[in-house]
C-alpha cells in the first residue's frame, strides 16, 4: 500500500465546509500517475459568493451532479487502495469526515495520510511559500487553482517531484480520526 497515493481535492460550496461542491482524485501507483478523476458534487446546501467566486461552482453548475451519498459507492473502494495525500490535508479530511457524517456512511475511524504541504515545506525550505500554486509555478506543474481536478494532479505532482529526489513519505505518515476530526498525536 505504501507505494499507492490517493491524492484527493475538494472544494467546498461554503464557509461550513460539511459539504462539497467538487472533487478531484488522481492515483499515483508505484511512482506513476494511473487514474484521474474530477466530478461536481451537488452539496444539497447553499453557496456563498466568495465560494463561488473562488471555485467557479455555481449552485446551477452542480445541480445536477450526482450528491456525495450517490458518488460513494464509486470513490470509497478508490479512497481505500492507498495512503491518502492532500495539499492541506487536514482540510480536505476534515470536509470528507463530514460528508461521511452528513450522509451517515460508515467508513473509517481513522485512515492514514500524508499532507504534501508539511513534506514540501520540509523538504523544499528555500522557498518563499508552500502554497500549491507556488510550488507548481516552481515545478513546471500546470494549475488551474481551485479546481479539484487540476488541483489533486498538481498535488501529485508535488508529490512524485519529491519521491522521484530520493524522499520517502514516512517521516510524514499520519493518521487522521475521521470522528474527532483531527490528526492523532
Amino acid at each position: 500500500m505504501e507505494n499507492r497515493y490517493i491524492v484527493f481535492d475538494v472544494e467546498t460550496p461554503n464557509p461550513e465546509n460539511a459539504r462539497m461542491s467538487a472533487i478531484g482524485v488522481t492515483v499515483v501507483d508505484h511512482g506513476e500517475i494511473t487514474e484521474n478523476y474530477y466530478t461536481l458534487v451537488n452539496p444539497e446546501t447553499w453557496f456563498a459568493p466568495f465560494h463561488i467566486r473562488l471555485t467557479g461552482i455555481t449552485p446551477a453548475a452542480a445541480a445536477d451532479a450526482p450528491d456525495f451519498g450517490e458518488l460513494w459507492p464509486a470513490l470509497g473502494p478508490v479512497l481505500d487502495s492507498g495512503i491518502l495525500v492532500a495539499h492541506n490535508a487536514p482540510f480536505d479530511l476534515s470536509v470528507l469526515a463530514k460528508c461521511l457524517r452528513g450522509y451517515c456512511i460508515d467508513w473509517h475511524r481513522t485512515v492514514p495520510y500524508v499532507c504534501a504541504c508539511r513534506m514540501s515545506r520540509r523538504l523544499l525550505p528555500q522557498l518563499l511559500n508552500h502554497k500549491l500554486n507556488t510550488l507548481s509555478a516552481c515545478l513546471g506543474l500546470e494549475l488551474a487553482h481551485h479546481h479539484a481536478g487540476s488541483d489533486s494532479a498538481a498535488c501529485a505532482g508535488v508529490l512524485l517531484h519529491l519521491l522521484r529526489a530520493g524522499h520517502s513519505t514516512a517521516p510524514f505518515l499520519r493518521q487522521y480520526d475521521l470522528w474527532e476530526l483531527r490528526t492523532l498525536p
